[in-house]
């Protein structure tokens, strides 16, 4: 979940990070994939990222723990570098690898489901021309199997799917987190507080997450003049299955983001883990129940959007509240990531 900071308006310039103009800032982007019922998805991917790198860039997919996926990737796919996941399984280890293996001044994430637009990069490459950007993120369309969303689909949870929601800033802002399927980080960063932490996070289908949340809180923690922005004029296209339109999942995807929260709050603190969650709760979902109920006499749809936002809200509040063992914690004094690091922090 996102949310604007306006305490990091006023910002001082980022000490960990260098001044580079954008046509000095190289890119890596990294594309981690864990199932072959994504190929289309990602060779769609890989294709609209090649269209936009310069000289100087690349391209890294980074495959978790399928062989099968691993050796067809290295196959087929042609101007990128294919690499297997050295870490455990998960998104936040292969998001690691990636980022040992790449050289780039930036390391931008690209969902393997998520295709960008033209200009992306560009754009994404030009927000980093603020030194004390350290990262970026961007929007992030549904494209809906079946071509529109649920009639009962409440924008404002846009986040269950991946994909941006009501309530963000319009315009280049200061946020908490990005969403992942479309994010970059400034090098240094990784180098001043390691990288995605495996006690958070994806692991192959199951709709957890929090990685970049937990990332961003601990980077602006080590370096808390630093700013992580949101440029909105940056578009990807994230594709969202028949099978994550069902109100099951989106019950099922509340239920574990509040679990995951939790354990950030473990990781980090706990005011700055719902940092972002207390504006939304106080401020969007409450206007958006009023917006569903007053249009609900014209489109009844409406009314069911007002009741997914508090069927949403309950399932995430019970997550969060559900009894769970700790995560484990990352062992302290690990140090920064590097491409000599066996693991992420």
């Amino acid at each position: 979940m996102v949310s604007a900071d306006p305490a990091a308006s006023s910002a001082p310039v980022a000490a960990v990070a260098t001044a580079l103009t954008a046509p000095q800032t190289s890119a890596s982007v990294v594309i981690c994939c864990y199932t072959q019922q994504r190929w289309a998805d990602l060779t769609d991917a890989c294709a609209a990222v090649r269209d936009q790198v310069r000289p100087g860039d690349e391209v890294i997919v980074v495959v978790d723990h399928n062989d099968a996926l691993l050796a067809r990737a290295r196959q087929e796919l042609d101007g990128v570098r294919v690499l297997a996941n050295q870490g455990v399984r998960g998104l936040s280890e292969a998001r690691n690898t990636g980022v040992r293996a790449s050289a780039g001044d930036i390391v931008v994430f690209l969902d393997d489901d998520a295709v960008p637009r033209a200009g992306w990069l560009e754009r994404v490459r030009h927000a980093f021309t603020e030194r004390h950007v350290v990262v970026v993120g961007t929007s992030v369309a549904p494209r809906w199997e079946g071509g529109a969303a649920p009639g009962w689909f409440p924008a404002e949870f846009g986040w269950v799917v991946g994909c941006s929601y009501r309530g963000l800033p319009t315009r280049r802002s200061p946020i908490r987190n990005p969403i992942g399927a479309s994010m970059a980080v400034r090098r240094s960063v990784f180098a001043a507080v390691g990288g995605f932490s495996d006690a958070v996070g994806r692991v192959g289908a199951l709709p957890v997450g929090c990685e970049e949340t937990e990332f961003c809180i601990r980077a602006a923690s080590r370096r808390p003049e630093s700013r992580v922005v949101l440029e909105p004029d940056a578009y990807v296209d994230h594709f969202v299955p028949v099978a994550r339109q069902t109100l099951s999942y989106f019950v099922r995807r509340c239920y574990h983001e509040g679990r995951s929260k939790r354990a950030v709050a473990r990781l980090t603190t706990t005011q700055a883990a719902l940092a972002a969650e207390r504006r939304y709760v106080r401020a969007v979902l409450p206007a958006g129940v009023l917006r569903g109920i007053g249009g609900s006499v014209r489109h009844p749809r409406k009314f069911l959007q007002a009741g997914a936002i508090v069927v949403g809200l309950s399932a995430t509040v019970t997550g969060y509240l559900s009894p769970r063992r700790p995560p484990p914690r990352p062992q302290p004094g690990a140090g920064p990531l590097g491409t000599d690091t066996p693991r992420g922090l």
